[in-house]
């Protein structure tokens, strides 16, 4: 049996909200069909939003939108993107298939995408092909709040006061389609190109993240953390707020041959969440790296593209990065949250890749029709631990699971939380593809309480939603558990997710 000890009183760090945060690049389906149809569109929507994808993502409580890209970003010129939609120039989108781009969906449609869901922002800037002047009058245009010329252009576009731009990505994988620059050359061109990201709305300053390192590429946090924000004697010299981190998980381990997403046996099923749990050890060599050249409030690292990485669906265009989404992913999504959740003191941000049709989607479309995938249900089941803080927790007799010895994985993973309210928030996962498991759990601290939500994601490990049948995979209420004398037994399916929101009686 496994036994979880929770200390409802020890409160281990602050899980910033945006660790569940999304990523809309200009790619495939993304933002055109997926999210942005148009106002003419006869498909529902508001200002050119979807209404069906945008109470959908209301309700997973997204709280941070990444965009424009991506690859895409460091050849977007953002002018392209405002005025008439007549007058807005088309482009080749070369990074994503050589289809055009109307740039029907720019400046003006993302902050009206994210006032519609209620969330922070999150822009991306020019550097591989961009200059200083185009990022610096791009920020001027979205928060200047006075007069100059890109406020005045701002207001004759139809908008009169600036938005609020949360976090400012300088550039995009630099080391790679971002302009192949070394860490050296790319953290000298990041502190100038920071400069010119000005904060001129005092009270809600940018917060700046510099593009940090592929995967392992440790050479590359330390070189730019050395550049751009060293400890001296008396002081510390800092450049940036947030360090960026990308790392996707490739079932086969290859870029050219990554795997199917949805046709896979047992064994690949744990290779993959076997390549997933790496994303812990690259949290951590990474933020020892970073401690070295800045405290971990003063730089934080920001996932902002993690998830799951196939194959395209069969008889889809492959520069369009469509795939299913299957039980698989959602145990990938929960390993990924505990890892985030219990290091929340370094991880600030996380952005899954990416929000609507491209790889690890939450969302699917196919003309006016929508289903979620079962990666949209993880996130809903784990949107309570937003602005809640950790608890300690201590877990004992869980076992490792697998077919080959050196992939094996923990059967259980979880994180305790405590909502501002008082509400403790449990979500616990069991990986098995065919071991249920009991937990036991203990409350330190709450000698007397109830469950008042109790809810459950369970299914076979290569099941998935359809358009033909929608609730294959679906969140639903759960009943497995008994709770006695301060005690909570629960009993976890195969291949789970189970959410349980407990109350002191007082």
């Amino acid at each position: 049996m496994t036994k979880l000890y929770i200390d409802s009183k020890q409160k281990e760090g602050f899980i910033n909200p945006e660790i569940y945060g999304h990523f809309s690049e200009h790619l495939g389906r993304c933002i055109y069909q997926g999210i942005y149809v148009g106002e003419s569109s006869e498909i529902p929507n508001t200002n050119g939003m979807r209404n069906d994808v945008v109470e959908a993502l209301k309700e997973m409580k997204v709280p941070v939108l990444r965009w424009p890209g991506g690859c895409f970003a460091d050849e977007y010129h953002w002018k392209d993107g405002i005025g008439p939609k007549s007058d807005r120039k088309r482009m080749v989108n070369a990074n994503w298939g050589g289809v055009v781009e109307d740039n029907s969906f720019g400046t003006h449609e993302f902050f009206e995408l994210c006032e519609q869901l209620g969330c922070k922002t999150y822009v991306n800037g020019n550097v591989g092909s961009g200059t200083v002047q185009e990022m610096n009058e791009w920020v001027e245009y979205m928060t200047f709040d006075g007069e100059s010329p890109m406020a005045g252009l701002r207001k004759k576009n139809g908008r009169e006061k600036p938005w609020r731009v949360d976090y400012f990505g300088v550039g995009n994988e630099n080391w790679g389609c971002g302009g192949n620059m070394t860490p050296q050359y790319y953290a000298n061109l990041y502190r100038r190109y920071q400069t010119f990201v000005r904060n001129y709305d005092n009270e809600n300053p940018i917060f700046k993240v510099c593009c940090g390192a592929n995967s392992s590429d440790y050479e590359w946090t330390e070189e730019v953390m050395k550049t751009c924000a060293y400890k001296a004697p008396d002081h510390l010299h800092c450049f940036m707020d947030g360090l960026s981190l990308h790392y996707y998980t490739l079932p086969n381990g290859d870029w050219q041959h990554k795997g199917s997403a949805t046709d896979f046996d047992e064994s690949q099923y744990y290779t993959t969440l076997h390549k997933t749990l790496f994303m812990e050890e690259l949290v951590k060599k990474h933020s020892r790296i970073m401690s070295k050249y800045a405290d971990e409030d003063k730089v934080s690292l920001i996932v902002d593209e993690w998830g799951c990485w196939y194959d395209v669906e069969p008889g889809t265009n492959p520069a369009f990065l469509y795939q299913q989404n299957t039980m698989r992913d959602a145990m990938v999504a929960a390993i990924n949250f505990d890892i985030f959740n219990h290091h929340c003191k370094v991880v600030r941000m996380a952005n899954i890749a990416q929000i609507v049709n491209v790889l690890a989607s939450v969302i699917l479309t196919e003309g006016s029709d929508m289903i979620l995938t079962p990666t949209y249900y993880a996130f809903h089941m784990y949107r309570h631990h937003q602005g809640a803080d950790l608890l300690h927790t201590n877990l004992t007799g869980n076992t490792d699971v697998g077919i080959k010895e050196e992939e094996q994985v923990p059967k259980i993973t979880q994180t305790a939380s405590v909502s501002s309210d008082g509400i403790i928030n449990l979500t616990i996962t069991n990986v098995s593809t065919d071991q249920p498991e009991n937990v036991s759990v203990s409350m330190e601290g709450i000698s007397n309480f109830e469950v008042i939500e109790a809810r459950i994601l369970t299914g076979k490990i290569d099941e998935y939603n359809i358009f033909e049948d929608r609730n294959v995979v679906s969140e639903t209420d759960f009943n497995g558990y008994t709770a006695n004398d301060g005690q909570l037994s629960i009993e976890l399916p195969p291949c789970s997710i189970v959410l349980l929101r407990i109350e002191e009686n007082k």
